[in-house]
């Protein structure tokens, strides 16, 4: 990984999003703002998400340029733009709905997770 580019929050799944077996499922919305990154580094073949521990409730995504496919990662491809899942974080992202939200005071990328019981106030840290 070559430097962190973005916040993420994470949402909760009420209802309205269904769960799937797909790795990471990208919005439009997500994938109009990833070519818009990717497009400023060349250098780099896609953006790598993975999770750490931290936070007040447990994990928090990590959102990294790419340059390379480490062996283990997971890769999701959509209309060209290439998305790997670090290891650690594949069975905790599985069926999981990345966006995009922009309002009058903000921008950052959201995590759509079936898989998460809790998260914090402030929607950066989940637990599962």
């Amino acid at each position: 990984m070559t430097g962190r580019i973005a916040s993420a929050s994470v949402r909760t799944v009420l209802g309205a999003k269904q769960s799937t077996k797909a790795a990471l499922i990208l919005t439009q919305s997500a994938k109009e703002q990833l070519k818009k990154i990717l497009f400023e580094k060349p250098d780099c073949i896609g953006l790598k998400i993975g999770v750490k521990q931290r936070g007040c409730n447990g994990y928090s995504y990590i959102i990294d340029y790419a340059k390379e496919k480490h062996k283990l990662d997971e890769e999701v491809v959509q209309d060209g733009i290439r998305v790997f899942i670090d290891r650690r974080a594949q069975l905790t992202l599985l069926g999981t709905e990345m966006d995009y939200v922009q309002s009058k005071l903000s921008s950052e990328f959201v995590f759509y997770n079936p898989n998460i019981k809790g998260t914090c106030g402030c929607g950066e840290s989940f637990n599962i």
